[in-house]
């Protein structure tokens, strides 16, 4: 078959790693002083909303990108559409890797273990060329291995700081802290800017908790972190009704369309979730499922989880639960606080974030509430709404031979001390303050926290889920 470049069309590829960069990076290889024959560089979160950092998504990135060879199509597609964009293109340097190591990059990449929790301003990978004659491709791999990091990690930073807001009232107010992997659940998928942002970003999530409605994040856990088996399915979820299910009975038969849920999905030990918003809140609960359902909400033998969807989620929380405390009565638990009856919850899915889940706690707790009684669930908000300046991405060049002797390389703007970066070839190790960035050439026999994960197109270790979630503090 004929080449795209043989017959002179550009690619409609995304595929091709040569042209998985920014446009300024194909001059940057006639930029370096003579003689360079290596760069070293590293990733760190240079700090932002969240005060601990949840390393992941790089084992991802390394089977599905880095670990297959280019090829010479790959080549002669960059070429040509390199030329037309204006750019120069180092046709003769990816030539070599083709040529000289079968395609597959020479760099080596150093790395925390996937799961690692770390406050900010440190390195979480360090990256360098194995080739001399490649001293071009560290910073050309900036753009893919940045975006590659900082998404899944910002995700999973956000999700486990929510983790620890409910974790902390869990502790203050539950007798059990079994219910924690399900009190946020994931309804991003529609929220976020791709199918592959849905995947990583909902896979972020699965690191701190087990609910989600991302169904491709489950596919990711299978393709890249070893959930592979149906034993080992790396989230759960539940029937749930949408407003369209319900409206569509029209507002004279909304009861008709409760009663509907409760027959289908409910049972002996069986979880359905109803939006119960569409015309009146206070009406369903406590004239429909409080009222003419009551009975059959009580002996169906599952739970029934209320979902409000709309108005201030402080004051709906709190109202929904007086009122349902009304309707089908509460214990007091060990800790001294109310718990419905196991039959029936609360799931708050509307305006959730890191400070509104807080408001919301701090909200039913001072009305003597366990949160027992309800989970969370957040879309956009945990998916979509982070960027790079989240918690401050960068990936910077520290250290460069240039002639067979190493020096340092860094910026240090005046205009401004945070983009400060760090300078010589990096460890990160393990002190009695916590984790620390420092020189390597200042190990002194401490161990390096910076493992050896990918060389020259082979992943060294491969980590599954499992494991991931157990280094971040995972319990159930």
């Amino acid at each position: 078959m004929a080449s795209v470049h043989q017959i002179g069309q550009l690619t409609n590829r995304l595929g091709n790693m040569l042209l998985n960069s920014d446009s300024y990076k194909y001059s940057h290889w006639l930029q370096y002083p003579p003689e360079t024959r290596f760069i070293s560089s590293y990733i760190e979160p240079r700090g932002g909303l969240f005060s601990d950092v949840v390393f992941f998504g790089l084992q991802a990135f390394l089977l599905e990108y880095l670990s297959h060879p280019i090829t010479l199509a790959d080549v002669e597609e960059a070429a040509l559409l390199l030329n037309a964009h204006g750019v120069p293109f180092h046709r003769d340097g990816w030539q070599y890797i083709v040529d000289h190591h079968s395609g597959f990059l020479p760099i080596a990449i150093e790395a925390l273990a996937e799961g690692t929790v770390l406050p900010a301003k440190n390195a979480v990978l360090q990256i360098i060329n194995t080739d001399p004659q490649c001293y071009w491709l560290t910073s050309f791999l900036e753009t893919a291995l940045l975006r590659a990091v900082w998404y899944p990690s910002t995700v999973a930073s956000q999700s486990y700081a929510c983790r620890q807001i409910i974790h902390c009232a869990m502790e203050k107010t539950c007798e059990s802290m079994s219910g924690l992997p399900f009190k946020l659940h994931d309804f991003g998928a529609r929220g976020v800017s791709s199918l592959e942002s849905a995947a990583l970003g909902g896979l972020g999530h699965l690191v701190n908790f087990m609910g989600t409605d991302t169904v491709s994040s489950l596919i990711a856990a299978s393709r890249w972190y070893g959930m592979t088996t149906p034993e080992k399915i790396a989230g759960f979820s539940i029937p749930a009704a949408e407003h369209s299910t319900i409206t569509s009975w029209g507002r004279e038969g909304e009861v008709d369309a409760y009663r509907n849920m409760l027959r289908q999905f409910g049972g002996p030990g069986k979880i359905v979730a109803v939006v119960s918003d569409s015309y009146d809140l206070w009406n369903a609960i406590d004239n429909l499922w409080g009222g003419e359902l009551r009975e059959e909400v009580r002996q169906q033998g599952g739970v029934l989880v209320i979902r409000p969807d709309s108005g201030d989620p402080v004051k709906i929380v709190r109202e929904s639960l007086e009122r349902l405390a009304v309707r089908f009565g509460y214990r007091i638990n060990q800790k001294g606080y109310k718990v419905l009856p196991d039959y029936v919850r609360i799931i708050q899915g509307d305006g959730i974030n890191a400070v509104s889940l807080q408001k919301i706690l701090d909200a039913i707790i001072a009305a003597g509430f366990s949160v027992d009684n309800l989970a969370f669930g957040m879309g956009g908000g945990l998916l979509q709404q982070v960027d790079r300046d989240t918690l401050g991405w960068a990936m910077k060049a520290s250290a460069a031979d240039v002639g067979g002797i190493w020096r340092d390389v860094y910026k240090d703007p005046i205009t401004s001390q945070a983009k400060r970066s760090k300078r010589g070839r990096l460890a990160v190790i393990e002190t009695e303050h916590g984790i620390e960035t420092i020189r390597l050439d200042e190990l002194a026999g401490r161990k390096n926290l910076l493992l050896p994960i990918f060389e020259n197109g082979k992943l060294l270790h491969r980590v599954t889920l499992t494991e991931i979630r157990k280094r971040s503090g995972w319990s159930d």
